[in-house]
């Protein structure tokens, strides 16, 4: 079928072909007097389909040359027609989107003209940087129209992976209760130990601190500076007996975590929802979180947190993603801002 090669797009202008390919596949914008004007991301998937020769002067324009002009014409084309390629070989039918993102993305046996968008589809290179604050704009405006935001990434040698994304709202069910006088603890370098036993029963029977090492329980640096800034927990060191204000714990803290500050913020935060937070260390990210008795139940999410001005690689964002995965979990970026800490949630799909 012929297209005649313009400016910025191939038009089809015999009507009854135009309307064979349009019908078949809802690509192209139909035009005024029958034709078709197809984006140079749809000619060129229809010539590599051999289904559309396109023209310039009588002459044909090789796939090559094709592929050329659309590159000049188009920010990062090569990334996205392999997302459009692998899409539409999904049985998509697939739309660009304009400025906010890539691609939108029709439900399996709808149309442009009877259905709904199902996907905004942001098309990424590997290469590419992850930035937190653009990337949660685009989550808040897929959210706005109500679409899923489909992540397409494409590595070096063409393959995609797909995310979908978006902003999470974690909730537990503890009801961590704080009555009773502070539990006396002691700091021995970057250990926090609570060698009194009805106050280590205290702690852990009703929301699940530390960890029982023998007759003695053992606080991580993060659950105690929250305990003390709850007032359930006052600290001294274990060889004077010296107390230890908040201040002097949390800058001791910091020798030992550069990130304590961040760590809190979003620990507190997680606390507040009613959740168990654990150290993440063994899953390679902060904190491994339950939404109830971590004795009974295995934890749902693993949390990674970020600061507002984050930035990074999406391999790194990957290998998050694939870690969680394998230990069947949900893995959650905990960006923490000085307004408060807010979820990202990522998660691999096929489309």
């Amino acid at each position: 079928m012929p297209g005649e090669l313009a400016e910025d797009c191939v038009i089809i202008r015999d009507p009854t072909e135009a309307s064979q390919i349009y019908n078949k596949g809802f690509y192209g914008y139909p035009m005024s007097g029958g034709g078709l004007e197809l984006e140079f991301l749809e000619a060129l998937y229809l010539v590599e389909s051999s289904r559309l020769e396109v023209l310039s002067g009588g002459k044909p324009v090789s796939l090559q040359k094709l592929m050329s002009l659309a590159a000049s014409d188009h920010r990062d084309f090569g990334v996205k027609y392999i997302v459009y390629r692998d899409l539409r070989q999904r049985g998509y039918i697939v739309k660009t989107a304009g400025e906010d993102f890539d691609f939108r993305v029709f439900p399996r046996g709808g149309s442009p003209t009877t259905t709904p968008t199902k996907n905004w589809v942001a098309a990424i290179s590997e290469r590419a940087m992850f930035d937190m604050a653009s990337f949660m704009d685009n989550i808040d405006r897929a959210e706005r129209t109500r679409k899923e935001l489909l992540l397409a990434v494409v590595d070096e040698e063409g393959d995609l992976t797909y995310y979908r994304a978006d902003r999470a709202d974690p909730k537990g069910r503890l009801g961590d209760s704080g009555d009773g006088d502070a539990v006396e603890a002691r700091l021995l370098e970057d250990q926090v130990l609570v060698f009194d036993e009805a106050g280590a029963e205290r702690l852990y029977g009703r929301g699940y601190y530390g960890k029982q090492l023998g007759k003695v329980l053992q606080l991580s640096l993060i659950e105690a500076a929250h305990l003390i800034e709850e007032g359930r927990l006052q600290v001294s060191t274990l060889a004077t007996s010296r107390k230890v204000p908040l201040p002097r714990f949390k800058k001791r803290a910091l020798k030992f975590q550069p990130d304590f500050e961040l760590r809190l913020s979003a620990y507190r935060d997680l606390r507040s929802r009613g959740m168990v937070v654990k150290t993440g260390f063994k899953y390679g990210t902060h904190f491994r979180v339950y939404e109830d008795n971590p004795d009974k139940i295995h934890a749902r999410f693993l949390v990674h947190c970020i600061p507002e001005d984050h930035t990074t690689t999406w391999p790194e964002m990957s290998r998050a993603v694939r870690l969680a995965h394998g230990v069947k979990k949900e893995i959650l970026f905990a960006w923490v801002r000085p307004q408060g800490t807010e979820y990202l949630r990522l998660a691999r799909v096929r489309p």
